[in-house]
């Protein structure tokens, strides 16, 4: 994601800064152990630093009442980003990605066989951490990983496949990104003593928020620069991945659709996906995944109106559209 995202609200509530530095904290001491190579490979990305916006939400989610949150909402949004990083180590194993974050990946730097091992064991310290934090806890994240997977499947069985659908897109979005983002949200509730209607809210959030940091992400996929994204654009379309923009671009019944589909389905050299991207920056396509990324800008918001009124609450109403703003600052003149 660019730099923008710094702004994000939810980023910016008094006091993140000393939340975001327990974040930081709890995730490097989750991965020490007592083989200083491994817990190298599973700090990497750590390291390499991010926004943290899984643990940020559980943060904000455990401070709707107005509290200082306990270790434990902290713990439980930890859990969370290290089943993000875990899957990111293994899809990076399965793209045969070279640079993550703006350094190597793991699997560049030390070889496929230890990047999933790495990634596993990053699964396996956040189930830890969650254990800790009770049975309801544990079996959701446990869920959430499942749904992980899922999503990746739908994506893979439609690898190179011009006539995939936006229900499968949509489908696999929500497993293998929007469902962390609701988990993230639950937890923060559950392990802050919230009441049922509020965490099922603050889900209903994560999930809707999860959705448009998908589209946005597919977006700036397109039209982003490499400098921004800190790696190549247009790699979901070299990998065969048709994300929302390509697959409206696809629909749209022109001459740009036939050239476009004659394109895909394949392998691209450089050249073809550079012409592939032309062609999708030059039709409806990426303003129609915008419009449908508002959508869920909408659902989150609609999700606040059972968060109350506090200034964590306004941070989330705010942060959906703070977030595709983002992408309109690429796509936009």
């Amino acid at each position: 994601m660019p730099d923008g995202l710094a702004t994000s609200p939810l980023l910016s509530l008094p006091g993140m800064d000393g939340d975001r530095e327990r974040i930081d904290g709890a995730m490097r001491a989750s991965v020490i152990t007592s083989d200083p190579y491994l817990t190298e490979i599973a700090s990497h990305l750590i390291v390499a630093g991010g926004k943290r916006l899984r643990p940020v939400l559980s943060v904000v989610a455990g401070r709707l009442a107005g509290e200082p949150v306990v270790d434990d909402v902290v713990q439980g949004g930890v859990a969370c980003e290290l089943v993000h990083l875990g899957s990111l180590y293994h899809d990076d194993v399965m793209d045969e990605a070279e640079t993550r974050r703006g350094v190597e990946t793991v699997n560049a730097r030390w070889g496929n066989l230890q990047a999933i091992l790495a990634g596993d064991f990053l699964l396996s310290r956040a189930s830890e951490i969650a254990a800790s934090l009770g049975t309801e806890v544990a079996g959701l994240l446990a869920r959430t990983i499942g749904w992980l997977c899922e999503g990746q499947i739908e994506e893979l069985r439609h690898t190179y496949d011009v006539g995939r659908t936006e229900e499968s897109y949509l489908a696999s979005i929500h497993g293998k990104t929007a469902s962390l983002y609701g988990t993230a949200a639950r937890i923060g509730g559950i392990v802050s003593g919230h009441d049922r209607e509020t965490i099922d809210a603050l889900t209903d959030y994560g999930n809707a928020y999860g959705m448009v940091f998908q589209i946005v992400d597919d977006v700036l996929d397109l039209t982003a620069t490499e400098e921004q994204l800190g790696k190549p654009t247009g790699h979901d379309l070299e990998e065969g991945v048709y994300t929302l923009p390509v697959l409206r671009t696809l629909a749209n019944g022109r001459s740009t659709a036939d050239e476009l589909r004659a394109l895909l389905g394949q392998p691209l050299d450089a050249d073809q996906r550079d012409r592939a991207l032309a062609l999708v920056r030059s039709e409806e396509g990426i303003e129609s995944a915008i419009v449908a990324a508002r959508d869920f800008v909408g659902r989150a918001v609609n999700a606040c109106d059972g968060l109350g009124d506090s200034p964590s609450a306004d941070a989330l109403r705010e942060a959906p559209a703070a977030l595709l703003a983002t992408v309109l600052s690429t796509t936009t003149g």
